[in-house]
This record gives C-alpha cells, structure tokens and sequence, in this order.
C-alpha cells in the first residue's frame, strides 16, 4: 500500500503543490505542505486502507492549507513582523543572566552547608521528605520514629533553611 501511496502522490505532487499554492499564496509554505500532506497520508495509510488515495491527498493539502492560513491569520493579530533590533534586544532572554546564575548558585552551596549542619536525622527526614518525595508516615515507618517527629524534624530544617536564605537574601 506503501508503494502505491507513494506512486500517486508523485503522480498528483504538482497538482497537489499548485492547488497549495492558491491558498497559502507562498511557494516554500505551498512545499512544505506538501510533503505534510505526503506524511499525514502515510500515517493514515498505516492505521487502515484509503480507498481513493488521489483524493485523500487533495483533501489532506486542502485542509493542512486551511489551518495554516488559520493559524497564520490568528498569529498576525498577535505578533509583529516590523520589530526593530532595539525592540527586539528589550525582550527577556528565556536563559537566566549570568549574574542571576552566581547568585542562584551561591544561595545553592549556602543551602547545602545550612543542611550540613543539622542533626543527621533531620537531614535524613529533609532527604526522604523534599528529594525522594516520601510522604511523613512512610519516613517514621523508615526511621522508626512517630509522624510528628518527622514532622518536628522537618519544620526544624526547613525552618534552619529559610533562616540562612533570608540572611543571605538581606546581604
């Protein structure tokens, strides 16, 4: 069925590119529909026969071509094409600055030495309770403790914790 497919959407990639070509209006969109159209055959294809595979392909450009057109009119109302290089440059990076960096990474070491010098139980608990994602009964089960000293020991360094952040944060 594969070699069919193939054998007509050759025989139909002109007339597929040009009926394309009347909707989107842009010759390399009108080509990269149409190798949409060849994919989204071949998947369809594979999940059972089409019966008239000259006319699946025409519908399927059509309809690749009408939500492209969609999707492009909708973006135009939201986006500008006629930005300047000052206007672009204002826009925030996705990536942290690389001052934002030293500072996160330094609020990271303070953090693990604030958690060095809690009790090995209540670094063990701030383990299993924040890292492994362990609920508190399943920690005092572990441990041999009772909930609420998990929780005691818990509230004790995240308490020690948010303690060292917020001096930190005040430097």
């Amino acid at each position: 069925m594969a070699a069919s497919l193939t054998s007509a959407f050759l025989a139909q990639r002109h007339s597929l590119m040009w009926t394309l070509m009347r909707i989107v209006r842009d010759r390399q969109t009108a080509e990269d529909l149409t190798q949409e159209t060849f994919l989204r055959a071949r998947q369809a294809i594979e999940a059972g026969p089409i019966e008239h595979i000259e006319a699946f392909l025409h519908q399927t450009a059509r309809n690749l071509a009408f939500d492209h057109t969609r999707r492009h009119r909708l973006r135009s109302r939201f986006e500008r094409g006629d930005a300047t290089e000052g206007e672009l440059a204002a826009v925030a990076a996705d990536e942290p600055s690389p001052e934002a960096v030293v500072i996160q990474r330094e609020r990271l070491r303070r953090l693990e030495q604030a958690l060095a010098t809690l009790p090995p139980r209540a670094q063990q608990v701030w383990h299993l309770s924040r890292i492994e994602k362990w609920p508190h009964a399943r920690i005092a089960a572990h441990l041999g403790v009772s909930p609420n000293t998990v929780f005691n020991d818990l509230k004790l360094a995240l308490g020690h914790c948010h303690d060292v952040l917020e001096r930190l944060d005040r430097l």
